[in-house]
């Protein structure tokens, strides 16, 4: 057994004093009791202890990409169509060795910022023109190889990617990487499944990737798979168009009226919703999940998080294209968007929940449990022994308590107030940093290298 002992601690029912947290080899967590003296042998955690936050979306290899997809398109008018015919560029580069460089190096940056488990939506499956790997679940092997190293909890969810358009429309050159018949992807899923049978920190979910890149017989086909199930859902208005052209119905609409949507279901992005389609998808118990940072990053658009909230819809975060890697930053990018949609302030909350930071933390630590399909995000029996210490002595923090203190985590300055990380009761980060950063760091450094040049 394991023991921790939180001078401030977030419980189920709220902040409390001298919590001590005890996890089982298996690292998760037996008890937390408040009230108690710190038993001997106990890890100390002097700060404010939080649950670790689930990251439910990302594209890893996109991490090589951030801050370098910015410049100005000789079109001119520059949208995420454009984005993506830069990162087919990018794809034809990326080699197995620089993908597990640049996923361990995702996965330290998330774990130091309090992300303790990462939902891989990884469609990069082979190699530059389609052909896949000796092994066909080498790209798949390397996102493990990298969980491996950094200790991050991950939940991989090879995507299934066949077509171009909706539905059934030839793929684009650039889409060969990305390719499987049902056969290849179930080769994929079987091979990842064996790799994965000694990392207890994983656990394995389907991505189809969107009903541009699927037909409804192959959805249909991966309906009875018992989850985590993610798909891109309304992300772009020209999506949404299509779809209506292509079927009658938006592409939620769709969704809910031909697959059986439930809590095993992660819809990415839906930022172009209905009422009716945020009532529906609320009703069915899947989770949206959201990517504040890259939304605004690829001007997608702003979530109507109000109505969504209001028909009691689960929310969760992911980071997605990795212009952002913090959940401070997703929290932050949430709020302040629906204050500009709104024009208004203090929107993620109630009369039962006033403070912002609270209030969505609160919600994307339940839906990102969900969206992980991992017993995630509380200090309680039964969850993985995930905790985020953050400083409260750091400048950001001083002087704030309780609730008051994840309003200043997430709406004040720009530095990294999170002190220690640790997932299924291992300690990854101390002081702020990963205990390989700079074995990791190296390695992203020679594959960058080779990747700009």
């Amino acid at each position: 057994m394991k023991a921790f002992h939180a001078t401030h601690a977030l419980l189920p029912t709220g902040w409390a004093r001298d919590v001590t947290i005890t996890a089982d080899a298996s690292g998760s967590i037996i008890k937390a009791i408040p009230g108690t003296a710190a038993p001997g042998g106990a890890e100390c955690l002097r700060g404010h202890v939080i649950p670790g936050v689930p990251n439910i979306h990302s594209h890893a290899f996109q991490r090589a990409m951030a801050g370098a997809a910015e410049r100005r398109s000789p079109a001119g008018r520059d949208s995420f169509w454009t984005w993506r015919e830069t990162m087919y560029r990018f794809v034809a580069r990326l080699t197995p060795d620089d993908a597990e460089a640049v996923a361990a190096q995702l996965h330290a940056e998330c774990l130091e910022h309090g992300f303790t488990h990462l939902a891989e939506f990884h469609y990069l499956h082979h190699q530059p023109d389609g052909t896949p790997y000796a092994d066909r679940a080498e790209m798949s092997l390397r996102h493990l190889a990298a969980a491996r190293q950094t200790g991050i909890g991950l939940t991989l969810l090879p995507s299934l990617y066949r077509h171009g358009g909706i539905f059934g429309a030839e793929p684009d050159p650039g889409q060969r990487p990305f390719l499987n018949d049902l056969d290849g992807f179930q080769a994929i899923l079987d091979r990842s499944a064996a790799a994965m049978r000694d990392m207890p920190r994983t656990r394995l979910g389907i991505a189809p990737h969107s009903l541009r890149a699927v037909t409804p017989a192959m959805l249909a086909a991966l309906a009875d798979h018992p989850g985590p199930i993610h798909i891109h859902a309304a992300e772009q208005v020209r999506e949404v168009e299509e779809c209506l052209a292509a079927t009658g119905a938006r592409p939620v609409e769709w969704l809910l009226h031909n697959a059986p949507i439930d809590e095993r279901w992660c819809l990415i992005h839906c930022t172009h919703l209905t009422e009716d389609e945020s009532i529906g998808l609320a009703r069915s118990g899947a989770v949206a999940g959201l990517c504040p940072t890259t939304e605004a990053s690829l001007g997608d658009g702003i979530f109507d998080l109000p109505a969504y909230s209001a028909a009691g819809g689960h929310i969760a975060i992911g980071t997605d294209s990795h212009v952002g890697t913090a959940p401070r930053e997703e929290l932050r990018q949430l709020e302040t968007s629906q204050r500009l949609r709104s024009l208004g302030r203090s929107v993620a909350t109630s009369t039962t929940s006033p403070h912002p930071g609270r209030a969505l933390l609160d919600a994307v630590l339940k839906g990102g449990a969900r969206a992980s399909g991992v017993p995630l995000g509380a200090l309680a029996p039964g969850a993985r022994c995930d905790l985020v210490e953050l400083d409260n002595t750091h400048p950001t923090l001083t002087a704030h308590e309780g609730d008051a203190l994840l309003d200043a985590w997430i709406f004040s300055g720009q530095s990294n107030p999170v002190r220690t990380t640790i997932a299924a009761a291992e300690v990854l980060v101390r002081e702020g940093r990963h205990r390989d950063r700079d074995a990791i760091a190296a390695r992203f450094r020679k594959a960058m290298s080779r990747l700009v040049a």
